[in-house]
């Protein structure tokens, strides 16, 4: 796991406290040093803070995005709303706001990882229309196909490359084709959120999917969520 981090103090208190918890930490104080390093090694989750010296942590989200589906974990000092939404438009999958307890920080890791390690059980194929899927199927919804089994996604016979947390958003709006979605409901099932968290995730992480799959496959229904278009 990369942590990249320009506080000192933040930066061995985090990476010893997840080294506690059996997590491989490799630490990094600034966004430049993040990248070469994220570049060099193989890494099954980044942790970045926004404000990092030389590049920070919403460009190096960027960056990283180039290349990588990698789960990214943004943290913030201020919880600034700019740089919440920045980060999330950027390609991160959460955030945290520091300071941040370590059990609430574990907490989203684990999440995130559970979200890459993603993989049902192999199924019939079925189609769309025979009601809410199950793992293994391939849905099809106009020009999108879901491959649930082999965790595939294609427009127009094209493939889609979708980071963790999108996926696992799409496969919750495909379990339930047509039916309204709160946010909350949302936080709970994809995010696992215990608790009220931050709707703004689920919002941006929508707007990305619509960049990717069409912007009218997933309709807003204000004042209430977001459904799949059948």
């Amino acid at each position: 796991m990369l942590l990249v981090e320009d506080d000192e103090l933040m930066r061995r208190s985090f990476s010893v406290a997840l080294e506690r918890y059996g997590y491989e930490m490799t630490a990094a104080a600034d966004g430049l040093t993040g990248l070469e390093l994220f570049r060099d090694e193989d890494f099954d989750l980044l942790i970045l803070d926004v404000m990092l010296p030389g590049l920070d942590g919403i460009g190096l989200c960027r960056r990283v995005r180039e290349t990588s589906l990698v789960p990214v974990l943004m943290m913030s000092a201020r919880g600034d709303g700019l740089d919440v939404v920045a980060g999330l438009e950027a390609g991160a999958d959460d955030y945290v706001v520091k300071p941040v307890d370590t059990y609430v920080l574990v907490a989203r890791i684990r999440s995130l990882l559970r979200r890459a390690t993603y993989a049902p059980a192999p199924g019939p194929e079925r189609a769309a229309d025979e009601g809410p899927p199950s793992a293994g199927e391939v849905l099809a919804f106009g020009d999108l196909t879901i491959d649930t089994g082999g965790l595939e996604v294609f427009v127009s016979g094209s493939p889609v490359a979708l980071t963790p947390t999108e996926l696992k958003l799409l496969l919750e709006f495909a379990a339930h084709p047509g039916v309204v979605l709160e946010r909350h409901t949302l936080l709970r099932d994809v995010w696992e959120y215990g608790w009220d968290g931050d709707s703004r995730v689920v919002d941006l992480c929508v707007q990305r999917l619509r960049r990717k799959l069409g912007r009218d496959r997933i309709e807003t229904v204000r004042g209430f969520g977001y459904k799949l278009r059948r």
